[in-house]
């Protein structure tokens, strides 16, 4: 299911590393900016992206070959984002001065994470800000309680689940009652905030679950309980949306967790059936037209071991199940992401191969002594085929550093796909080779 169906003010481009307040050196262009200046007809639209983590550096690199600008607004100059782009406003994303100043003349503001206080995006929308996705969409994927009501209502298909909020003996009886209904196999989640790991606690008993219950309440933390599902698998089901209603969606892959985050991605799922992975898209398409999502949206998935299909998650930006595009799709999430968010024609979600696996570099408990580039030199002879993308940031334990994708050649075994992309990115790591190959043997 690949696809269904005013000029702004430019803002002067050039690079700011501080407040407007900190220092006025900053906040003006540079004295040859007139002689350097585009012709007007000449200049493509900016767009703002909220965050400079990962993910905007990627879109940024999409932005390039579009010949468009991104403006990130990032916390800091060392951020992933602000290391590349040219047009970077240093502040807060809980700051809405600085939100302002970030979509000063950009066409459209968007997200690299979900953490922006709607109270402000709803702000900007009353200044004329074109926020996308909107924030009548983006509290869906903020709050995860609201999506799950949300989802019940439009007969999507969720785990069962409890809101715990409200009065504490009230909350604390409505856990008891399902934990018990449950057999305390139950999760309980944050419901605001959690990602990869964080905000979830999985519990197998009463005591447990009450007392993570008590210390989270006691720190003023929201919470729902769900069912622990009996699940086959994980899946994602990742889709584009423009503001005209054209969609896009990739095919589904297959997640594969570890240590509460996503290490591995298999393009598209195995043995997915043809009609299971057409109603997870367009369960996903349909709900990003309900919602009125602008951008691109993963909605992430469990296959119960019955073969039912349950919604887990939803991230209404890049994610990291659509990295694989970067290299085993006709067109990426991110430069997909960019030609919704500016209303521009979707590009073709198709697949270049029969198998993509995408591996994430994650930071290793006792960093190597071998350098970075060192590791990088090693893959790229050992492994020619590799695709490397890094994030520049600095290593610490399972922190997401880069991934690697493997594009499979034709007939290639998806094991044998995986095998090389997990190699790759365990000797990323690691520097070391997950089958003891040794090049001076």
């Amino acid at each position: 299911m690949p696809l269904s169906g005013g000029n702004a003010d430019r803002a002067t481009m050039y690079r700011v590393t501080a407040r407007d307040s900190d220092t006025g050196a900053n906040a003006a262009a540079p004295p040859d900016a007139a002689a350097r200046a585009i012709p007007e007809r000449d200049v493509l639209p900016t767009v703002t992206m909220i965050g400079g983590g990962q993910l905007a550096r990627m879109t940024h690199q999409a932005s390039i070959a579009l010949g468009e600008c991104l403006r990130v607004l990032a916390a800091s100059a060392t951020d992933p984002a602000a290391q590349v782009s040219a047009d970077v406003v240093i502040g807060s994303h809980d700051d809405l001065d600085d939100l302002r100043r970030a979509a000063a003349g950009a066409v459209a503001l968007t997200f690299d994470h979900e953490g922006v206080p709607l109270e402000h995006l709803r702000a900007l929308e009353a200044e004329g800000v074109a926020v996308r996705p909107p924030s009548a969409a983006l509290v869906f994927a903020q709050d995860k309680r609201a999506m799950r009501v949300k989802l019940s209502e439009l007969g999507l298909p969720v785990p069962d689940f409890a809101d715990l909020a409200g009065d504490l003996g009230l909350a604390r009886g409505r856990l008891v009652e399902f934990g018990e209904r449950h057999g305390w196999n139950i999760v309980l989640k944050a419901v605001r905030g959690g990602y990869d790991g964080r905000g979830v606690w999985i519990v197998d008993n009463g005591p447990d679950a009450l007392a993570v219950f008590d210390e989270q309440f006691n720190a003023g933390v929201d919470l729902i309980a769900e069912e622990k599902v009996q699940m086959r698998r994980e899946l994602s089901a990742m889709i584009a949306r423009s503001p005209f209603g054209q969609g896009g969606a990739w095919p589904v892959v297959e997640t594969v967790q570890r240590r509460g985050q996503c290490a591995v991605v298999i393009a598209p799922a195995p043995e997915l059936s043809a009609e299971t992975a057409e109603r997870a898209q367009e369960m996903s398409l349909r709900l990003a037209s309900e919602l009125g999502v602008v951008g691109v949206m993963a909605m992430e998935l469990f296959e119960t071991t019955d073969g039912e299909l349950l919604v887990n998650e939803l991230a209404m930006r890049p994610h990291n199940s659509g990295h694989w595009t970067m290299d085993g799709a006709v067109t990426s999430q991110f430069e997909q992401h960019l030609r919704a968010v500016l209303d521009y024609p979707l590009g073709d979600t198709a697949p270049r191969a029969e198998v993509t696996v995408m591996a994430n570099i994650l930071g290793a408990a006792q960093a190597p002594e071998m350098s970075m580039d060192e590791r990088t030199h090693h893959l790229m002879a050992r492994m020619p085929d590799a695709r490397i993308h890094l994030y520049g940031k600095g290593e610490r334990p399972d922190r997401k550093i880069g991934h690697v994708n493997i594009v499979g050649k034709p007939g290639e075994d998806v094991a044998a796909v995986r095998e090389r992309a997990e190699r790759a990115a365990h000797w990323m790591s690691d520097a070391e080779w997950t089958d003891g190959w040794d090049p001076h043997s």
